[in-house]
C-alpha cells in the first residue's frame, strides 16, 4: 500500500494550485484600503463567470437585501468589501470541492454544499455574537476540509482500511486517518491554506475545528468553525461517513458565552436559507 508523507502529499498537489492572477488582485483590492468598489469591480469583470456568480449570491436570501443588486460596484457598497472577498473564495473553491468523494461517502457537489452550509453556519455565530470579522469566519469555514478533498484524490488505496476500522471500532474518521495515514484531512488542509498565503488565524482554524482547544491565534474563530461544523452534524446536511462519529467539544461554548437557545436561533436561522439554491451557485 503506497503511502505517502504529509510532505509528499503536499509536493503533488497539482489541481488544487495558487490563486489565479485575478483572485489574487481582487483579493489585494480588498485588503487595500485605498481600494473604491469600482477598483474591485473592474477587477472582477474580467471573468465574466466570477460576476455572474457574485451577483447570484449577492442577491440570494443570505444576505437578505431588500433591493435587487444589479453590479458589483453595488454588491460593494452594500455588503462591504469582505463580504465581496468571502464570495471570490467560494466561487474559487467550488470548482474544485464539487466532485464526488466516495472515501467519505460524499456524492457530487456534497463536499462543496456541506462547506457552504458550514460557513453560512459559522458566519451566522460570528454576527450572533458581534465577532468583528463574520466574513473571515466565514472564508475559514468554507475551507475546513478542503484537505478530504486531497487526501480522497490521492490516498484511495488507504480508505478502505480506514473505512472499516471507522466501522468495527466505533472511531472517528480523523482518528483513523491519523493512525493509517500519520496525518488528517484538517493537517493536509492547514497546509494548503497556508500554500495559498491566507491569515495565519485562517490556517489555524482549519487545522484545529476538530480540536479547538488546540487554538492559540485565535481560539474564538477557529471556536466558531467547530460549532459550526457540529451544528450542521447535527442538522443532518450531508454529513458523509466521518459525521456519523463526531465529538462535540462543549468548553466552545464557554468561550463564546453562548448557550444551547443560542445554537437553535442559528439553526432555525440556516435552515430557512437551505431552499435557496442561490447560496449554492
Amino acid at each position: 500500500m503506497n503511502k505517502l508523507s504529509l510532505e509528499e502529499l503536499i509536493s503533488r498537489v497539482d489541481e488544487i494550485p495558487v490563486f489565479s492572477q485575478t483572485v489574487n488582485r481582487i483579493i489585494q483590492i480588498t485588503e487595500d484600503p485605498k481600494s473604491t468598489a469600482k477598483d474591485l469591480e473592474s477587477e472582477i469583470m474580467k471573468d465574466q463567470g466570477l460576476t455572474t456568480k457574485i451577483l447570484r449570491l449577492a442577491n440570494s436570501s443570505y444576505y437578505g437585501v431588500s433591493r435587487n443588486i444589479k453590479s458589483v460596484s453595488e454588491a460593494t457598497v452594500l455588503l462591504g468589501f469582505q463580504a465581496i472577498k468571502s464570495m471570490v473564495f467560494a466561487s474559487t473553491v467550488g470548482k474544485v470541492m464539487e466532485r464526488e468523494l466516495p472515501g467519505y461517502a460524499l456524492e457530487r457537489e456534497g463536499l462543496w454544499r456541506q462547506s457552504q452550509m458550514c460557513a453560512i453556519t459559522a458566519r451566522t455565530l460570528a454576527k450572533k455574537i458581534k465577532f468583528p470579522k463574520p466574513d473571515q469566519v466565514y472564508t475559514a469555514g468554507l475551507l475546513r476540509d478542503i484537505g478530504k478533498v486531497i487526501l480522497d484524490t490521492y490516498m484511495k488505496e488507504q480508505f478502505e482500511l480506514i473505512v472499516q476500522e471507522v466501522e468495527l471500532h466505533n472511531k472517528t474518521f480523523l482518528e483513523v486517518e491519523a493512525e493509517v495515514l500519520g496525518y488528517n484531512h484538517s493537517e493536509v488542509g492547514a497546509r494548503i491554506a497556508d500554500k495559498w498565503n491566507l491569515p495565519q488565524d485562517l490556517i489555524e482554524a482549519i487545522a484545529c475545528h476538530h480540536n479547538p482547544e488546540q487554538a492559540t491565534i485565535n481560539p474564538k474563530m477557529t471556536a466558531m468553525i467547530h460549532i459550526a461544523d457540529g451544528l450542521m452534524m447535527m442538522m443532518g446536511y450531508n454529513i458523509g461517513i466521518d459525521g456519523l462519529n463526531y465529538k462535540f467539544s462543549d468548553d466552545t461554548m464557554t468561550l463564546l458565552s453562548i448557550d444551547e437557545s443560542v445554537l437553535t436561533e442559528i439553526m432555525s436561522e440556516v435552515a430557512d436559507l437551505i431552499g435557496d439554491e442561490g447560496i449554492f451557485f
